[in-house]
């Protein structure tokens, strides 16, 4: 199978802004021995800004775009280490590309993005995709992980697309506020009504929410990738996914 695996910020990081140290090397194993048994593996990774602040100390993000820039300029190497350290435990070499919005709408930049990942996976590399937040402006910006998580499904013609999150999936109500508020288990068309139960992002660390993951869901979708929602604090929860077990999260069925 050919898996993006998409996580994000609140996965990776303690509420304080430092490195799940624990989390994050349970997702490289994971992702190691899937790609042991004979999967092509692509992570889309957040937390260049988050781990930047976590880096320099700040505070909290910060609020105008030359700070953010920087803090991703600091965070993005320190992220890229600790990828090349725990995968490089496994024996996988990585591969770090950074894009903006003009990557994908341009067409001969798309063509180079798109050829570039697909040689990087004849080489057996494990790519590992983040938006370029030191360049971005609103202009150019993706704008969120999930979506570049779902345009990455697509370009590469993947089977599975994972996005890991702070909730178990997608829910009837805020879960957070709604003690009556259930799981949707399983989606077999997106809807108007659907796509309504979307939020804004959770946490001042993010930058999406379950809104910014539906709209994902319905472009990988299209591009016939079935994507999963799941709960990113127990990433053993991937092998489930992806060996066809049952498992708790929301899946997004191709029609």
């Amino acid at each position: 199978m050919r898996i993006v695996v998409k996580v994000g910020t609140t996965t990776l990081a303690h509420s304080t802004g430092n490195l799940n140290i624990r989390r994050v090397e349970e997702l490289c194993k994971v992702l190691s021995d899937l790609k042991n048994a004979g999967n092509d593996i692509i992570l889309v990774s957040s937390g260049a800004i988050g781990m930047g602040v976590g880096k320099l100390s700040l505070a909290e993000k910060p609020e105008d775009i030359p700070g953010k820039q920087a803090a991703a300029a600091v965070g993005q190497c320190e992220l890229m280490y600790v990828y090349d350290k725990l995968f490089s435990e496994f024996n996988h070499v990585v591969a770090q590309i950074l894009i903006t919005g003009d990557d994908v709408q341009n067409r001969v930049r798309y063509e180079n993005f798109s050829n570039t990942i697909h040689r990087l996976l004849d080489m057996h590399t494990l790519p590992i995709i983040n938006e370029n937040d030191t360049i971005s402006v609103e202009e150019i910006q993706i704008g969120d992980n999930d979506t570049l998580g779902a345009i990455v499904a697509k370009t590469v013609g993947a089977d599975l697309l994972i996005i890991l999150t702070d909730t178990d999936g997608l829910y009837t109500a805020d879960p957070r506020t709604d003690p009556d508020a259930a799981l949707i288990r399983e989606v077999t068309e997106i809807t108007p009504e659907l796509m309504s139960l979307g939020g804004g992002s959770g946490t001042k660390q993010g930058t999406g929410g379950m809104s910014t993951k539906l709209k994902a869901a319905e472009i990988a979708v299209g591009a016939g990738v079935e994507t999963v929602i799941l709960n990113g604090t127990r990433p053993e929860a991937i092998y489930d996914v992806a060996e066809g077990r049952d498992y708790i999260g929301t899946r997004f069925l191709v029609n």
